[in-house]
């Protein structure tokens, strides 16, 4: 069949996630040193949170933790465009930039809201 799932690694939210953390590595390292334990951290925190709770949630034995799990990489996503925002209003990245990182991110979190979604169809 090709579409089983037999690790959190063979999601596409997850696959989705794990770019998008590397899309913000790429670009924080550009921010100013004056950053690195600052904005630039909690970015980096923010999207590494996404793919990191997709994955713990998966691995729970109860649906009801999975469901949880996807709620706060649900929030992370939230958080992550929050700081992007601003790190755009600062002019640490370029409106383009900022806009291709938040169409991604946005597309995360409606993967993330179809996800729960399906698997609240199924509830214990």
């Amino acid at each position: 069949m090709g579409n089983t799932i037999e690790s959190f690694r063979d999601l596409r939210v997850w696959q989705d996630g794990m770019r998008l953390v590397a899309a913000v590595y790429e670009i924080t390292g550009s921010f100013p040193v004056r950053e690195v334990y600052g904005l630039s951290s909690q970015i980096r925190r923010a999207a590494v949170s996404i793919p990191a709770n997709i994955a713990e949630g998966h691995c729970r034995e109860h649906l009801k933790e999975y469901l949880n799990f996807l709620s706060i990489a649900q929030g992370s996503v939230a958080e992550l465009e929050t700081e992007l925002e601003i790190a755009g209003r600062l002019k640490y990245i370029e409106p383009q930039v900022l806009a291709g990182l938040l169409a991604q991110s946005t597309e995360l979190a409606k993967q993330i809201r179809s996800l729960r979604a399906a698997l609240g169809r199924h509830k214990e």
